[in-house]
């Protein structure tokens, strides 16, 4: 990590990205210190965050020694003018325009030493989110991970029309800095680039289980055994560059007339969410999550990721 590039940097909101964007900027040793609304939400915060690093102890990939000081980086606060001296906020609140832009307004107040006003926001665009800014509208960028961010390298990043250039270059060298992948859009669009890709995916799954081709373990096992595993390791333009775009053109002839393009929510999530079955956190969704094993589950999730833990965590001094 270049600490030349920032020196202090801040978090608004202490959810599972805030709180896994602070497990990553401590972990390479910088100065973090982390915005709660109060202390219940603080100390749930805290205890994540414990729990990341526990993991990353149990994976090998830290020691306990490391891991502590690690935290060491780390503060909490419930006040903004404590983040008045940070070179880059996170804002990491809920998905609200109006939450945002009340944080936005504080931020204005009390942080004129900010350099980058980065949102985590993967539904608004800047100008929407920097609409009601005075002062720093030309400092706030969206800059997009996917979860948990401490494990999964990419970032993808949208400006405003406001934006100044140099904000965007910051930012990207601060990613860099951080061992992430980050990428800018030529321009903006809902989704950005990651969800566009992993919503199309979706419908067209959802599609398959409604036109009763297949059901939802089916589909599932077919991306889990055939094409996913494949672009761990190369990229989908690369694989069909590869294929012979002659070949891949008779194809898509074939299969894009009879995809799907649906322009609202599939009948068969409408009907889940107005009964309450909204996946895990009910205990029903597509699955019967009581007939699965829910912690060989959440070890699946983070299994794809820890090959690209690539931290430089220094020894306690």
């Amino acid at each position: 990590m270049n600490r030349e590039n920032v020196k202090k940097i801040g978090i608004i909101g202490t959810g599972m990205i805030g709180t896994s964007l602070a497990a990553l900027t401590a972990g390479h040793g910088i100065d973090t210190v982390m915005l709660a609304v109060n202390e219940d939400l603080r100390a749930a915060s805290q205890k994540q965050f414990d729990s990341f690093y526990a993991d990353l102890v149990a994976q090998k990939l830290i020691n306990n020694a490391q891991a502590a000081n690690c935290a060491k980086n780390l503060s909490y606060t419930l006040a903004y003018n404590e983040l008045a001296d940070c070179d880059l906020i996170f804002e990491c609140v809920v998905e609200r325009l109006e939450v945002k832009h009340e944080v936005y307004t504080q931020i204005e107040a009390t942080c004129s030493k900010v350099r980058a006003i980065c949102s985590v926001s993967s539904a608004f665009v800047v100008d929407d989110l920097a609409s009601e800014m005075t002062v720093y509208k030309d400092r706030v960028i969206v800059t997009h991970p996917f979860n948990p961010p401490h494990l999964v390298p990419y970032f993808e990043l949208a400006v405003g029309s406001a934006t100044n250039p140099d904000v965007l270059s910051f930012a990207m060298t601060v990613l860099e800095d951080l061992d992430r992948k980050p990428v800018a859009l030529k321009k903006s669009a809902p989704g950005f680039i990651g969800n566009r890709l992993q919503f199309a995916l979706w419908r067209e799954a959802l599609n398959i289980v409604d036109s009763g081709i297949a059901d939802p373990a089916d589909v599932d096992t077919c991306l889990m055994y055939s094409f996913c595993p494949r672009y761990t390791s190369i990229g989908m333009f690369e694989h069909f560059d590869n294929g012979g775009l002659d070949l891949n053109y008779n194809v898509c002839k074939t299969i894009f007339p009879t995809l799907n393009n649906v322009q609202e929510v599939p009948e068969s999530v409408a009907t889940r969410v107005a009964s309450g079955d909204l996946g895990l956190k009910t205990g029903k969704g597509f699955y019967d999550w009581s007939q699965k094993d829910i912690s060989d589950f959440h070890t699946r999730v983070s299994d794809p990721y820890w090959r690209f833990f690539n931290w430089e965590v220094p020894e306690e001094e």
